[in-house]
């Protein structure tokens, strides 16, 4: 059994590790910290746990001994003072910030606005999205789980720009639910403010941007260029990114399907479909993908809960590779779908 412990329990995406973990055969959650609710029973915060987590929340990792595995599920900032003592101890971890997706240290610190004090661990981190670096996790101490757009962004693009049959300048309309904005409220997250309308926000300076570049140059071969534009739905889960592209050749809808079903043919939790739902696939670790071709275009759309596989789920399905699991093991669950 592996004993597992989360930095950062209180938050949408450590509650939502433990709401995953709890159930899992192969795991124990052994710690879960809490600057403000140490000495707090989790369930008392989260009362979803109640019967299924049986911990009080610490102030430090450090308080608890003989952890298997860490996820640290904090704001940016904070991984990488902590990573760096997991790391010498031989724990393996999974940050689900954004401290050790970039490994450019030059742009981390650009769009972070300070510096990285970790660069030897961001440079050795595996970017954590199994459907395309499945074989890197697998043998990785460090994973940087993916951003939440990242995620539904990559997914939608990746097959098209590794098939060579789109431009490399991408314009992307992406919309998220208020849960990716995080549990700290604010002006734009109040409900009298966002919830019957939509709201365009950090247009041309949101922190995934960098990230969805660097993963799709790997693909394209060259620099990618990624105009972003991201959306505040009134919604509490769900993101629904919509991918524009330029073919380089005339091709058919059923030469657009097949590039798509020979990536995706295969896997358990990204499914190619005619028609993408945001309910389809809440609270669980699935995502949905489609594209149509529109003359010489083709719109390429990316759906998945923010919470599952645009961070947490997606994050357990990286520890089950790395510990050498079955990829599926405590989530292979269906969506809501109403």
């Amino acid at each position: 059994m592996t004993k597992v412990g989360i930095i950062g329990g209180t938050g949408y995406t450590g509650g939502e590790l433990a709401r995953i973990l709890c159930t899992h055969p192969d795991v124990e959650i052994a710690a879960m910290t809490s600057r403000q609710n140490a000495g707090l029973r989790v369930q008392d915060v989260h009362s979803y746990l109640r019967g299924y987590v049986d911990l009080e929340f610490t102030e430090k990792i450090s308080d608890t001994k003989d952890l298997d595995f860490v996820f640290v599920a904090t704001p940016h900032g904070v991984a990488m003072k902590e990573i760096p003592a997991l790391v010498e101890q031989g724990i393996k971890a999974i940050d689900l910030s954004g401290d050790y997706r970039l490994h450019d240290v030059s742009v981390y610190e650009k769009w972070y606005g300070h510096e990285h004090t970790d660069v030897e661990n961001l440079q050795n981190a595996v970017y954590g999205l199994p459907e395309f670096f499945r074989d890197e996790i697998k043998g990785a101490d460090l994973v940087a789980n993916p951003g939440c757009y990242a995620t539904s962004i990559i997914l939608a693009c990746g097959p098209l720009l590794k098939a060579g049959v789109v431009d490399e300048d991408i314009l992307v309309d992406a919309k998220s639910g208020t849960s990716g904005a995080g549990m700290v409220p604010s002006a734009r997250t109040h409900h009298s403010t966002c919830g019957e309308t939509i709201i365009p926000y950090s247009v041309g300076k949101h922190r995934h941007t960098p990230e969805i570049e660097m993963a799709v140059d790997r693909f394209a071969g060259s620099h990618a260029k990624v105009t972003f534009v991201p959306q505040l739905l009134p919604i509490v889960r769900g993101i629904l990114s919509s991918c524009y592209f330029n073919l380089k050749k005339d091709l058919s809808q059923k030469e657009v399907d097949s590039i798509y079903d020979k990536q995706y043919g295969k896997e358990t939790f990204v499914h190619y479909v005619q028609d993408p739902s945001i309910r389809a696939v809440v609270a669980s670790n699935h995502a949905q993908v489609a594209s149509k071709v529109i003359g010489d275009k083709t719109v390429s759309f990316g759906v998945l809960d923010n919470l599952v596989k645009g961070a947490s789920g997606q994050a357990v399905q990286c520890m089950n590779l790395m510990l050498g699991l079955d990829e599926k093991t405590g989530l292979n669950i269906p969506g809501l779908g109403v």
